[in-house]
Formats: C-alpha cells, sequence, structure tokens
C-alpha cells in the first residue's frame, strides 16, 4: 500500500499501519513477556521497515497496553498510576514491597511532575477512553508492506515540523472550520494508538498530534512529532492530494528545503 501523501512531503520515514489481527506475523519484533519495553520505540522501528507485534502479555509496560488497547492496565500500576504521574507516593516507597518497585521506578517516590496533582492525574486517566482490542494481536508495520486484504486501523506519520505543518494544513483542506487536528496531552502510545482508535468512532474523525509525551522522545529523533489518523481519515486525505497546495511552489520550496538539509 503506497501513500501519496508521504511522498508529497518527502518523508524520511515510512508511515506506520496500526493493524488488529489473530495471526502473529512472522519474523516481527516482540517484547519477550514480562520485559520492559516502549512501545513508541517500536512504533520506531516499523517507521524503519520493520514489523513489530504486541499481544496482552507482551506490550512492554503497563502505559502501553493501556496505549496499545489491551484494557486498563493502569489498575495494576504499584502506588497508583495518579500519584507516578505527579507528586509520588512516598508512603508506598518506604514499603517493603515499594522500596523493591522504587529500585526500578524512582520516580514512584518523587513523581513524575507531569501533572500538578493526583487529584487532576485521576481526573486524566479516567477521561481517557480504554478499550479492550478485539484481537489478539496488535501489529505496527510499514504502510508499503501491507498486503491488499488487510485494513489498517490507524496511519502514523513520524514527520518533522515542516512537514506536520503540510498534514494539519491537509486535515483542514477538504472540511469546514479549522480543528481537524488536536494536540492532546498523554503519553507516547496514547496520542499514536489508544485517542485514534476514539477519533475512529467519530463520524468526522480529527488527526491527533502526538509524541509530545516527555518519556518517549528518546526514542525518536529529536525534530519528529507523529501525526495519526483513523484509516478511514487517511482515505480522505490521500484523495485530496491532487490538486491541494502539495502540488503548488510555496510547498514544493519548502520540500526543497528539506532536501537540501
Amino acid at each position: 500500500m503506497e501513500s501519496k501523501i508521504a511522498q508529497a512531503i518527502g518523508m524520511k520515514y515510512a508511515p506506520v499501519a496500526v493493524i488488529f489481527t489473530d495471526d502473529k506475523p512472522e519474523q516481527a519484533l516482540q517484547f519477550k513477556e514480562g520485559k520492559w519495553g516502549c512501545v513508541v520505540s517500536m512504533l520506531n522501528a516499523a517507521a524503519k521497515g520493520k514489523t513489530t507485534v504486541f499481544d496482552r502479555k507482551t506490550f512492554g509496560c503497563l502505559g502501553g497496553g493501556t496505549g496499545l488497547g489491551f484494557g486498563n492496565q493502569y489498575a495494576n500500576f504499584p502506588g497508583g498510576i495518579e500519584n507516578f504521574v505527579s507528586t509520588g507516593n512516598q508512603e508506598f516507597a518506604q514499603s517493603d514491597f515499594g522500596k523493591n518497585v522504587v529500585r526500578n521506578m524512582p520516580a514512584i517516590e518523587h513523581g513524575e511532575r507531569y501533572v500538578k496533582s493526583p487529584l487532576l492525574a485521576k481526573q486524566f486517566f479516567d477521561s481517557l477512553p480504554m478499550r479492550d482490542v478485539p484481537a489478539e494481536f496488535i501489529v505496527f508495520k510499514p504502510l508499503d508492506k501491507v498486503a491488499e486484504q488487510e485494513i489498517p486501523k490507524v496511519i502514523i506519520f513520524l514527520v518533522n515540523p515542516d512537514q506536520l505543518s503540510a498534514l494539519v494544513v491537509m486535515a483542514n483542506y477538504g472540511r469546514e472550520g479549522n480543528e481537524s487536528a488536536i494536540i492532546p496531552f498523554g503519553a507516547g502510545c496514547h496520542t499514536v494508538c489508544l485517542i485514534p482508535y476514539h477519533e475512529d468512532d467519530a463520524a468526522l474523525p480529527r488527526a491527533v498530534v502526538g509524541l509530545v509525551d516527555i518519556s518517549a522522545r528518546k526514542q525518536v529523533d529529536k525534530d519528529i512529532l507523529s501525526f495519526s489518523v483513523p484509516y478511514k481519515m487517511f482515505t480522505e486525505l490521500e484523495s485530496n492530494v491532487v490538486g491541494s497546495f502539495l502540488e503548488q511552489e510555496v510547498w514544493q520550496n519548502v520540500l526543497e528545503r528539506n532536501r537540501v538539509e
């Protein structure tokens, strides 16, 4: 499966398709059961040509399991996820069990400080569109490796600021209004999977700009953000390339600047 948009904006990395399936792809990268890993690192690998796969035992971390759509894994977070992302849980960290956990996750004691208080953090997590996807596996693969019979759930573009600008313009190009792309607060995996899944339920889904998660930034190049769209929005955008600004001189000048660099 090819992408007119990817060609028109001169992408360095392949668009990544998110696919729900009960068939595990052969020779796919996969986290080992019980081992920590970041979903965004697997996304990065897929953008560079690999096929990666997750299931309910190999999603890397509790946040990743939730973000991929394998239910509310935060319910299993030691010391409370609302404490972890805000001010920490010193009482838990000083318990016998907590001391062992803190060795691997020191932020449990002092908090990541991404949200001001546990109350606000709890409200955020309660607002997430949790779901348990109706498939055994979730696959990330380069769009050009998607078979004809496969229907992706979401398409993810990893892009620089110039390319992101073009995609935001394209999101609004064939629509009324000017809010067809959003930048929600959330973990990296929330913004490439969970929130785009939720947008897919809408009659007119929006694009989701992501990877603003500070903890996930080290998994991608410093100038890269994500732009994720449900598949039906992807087909809409693809159909609008011909005749759009992407064929005009102003964008071509911006595109040339990226080629030179």
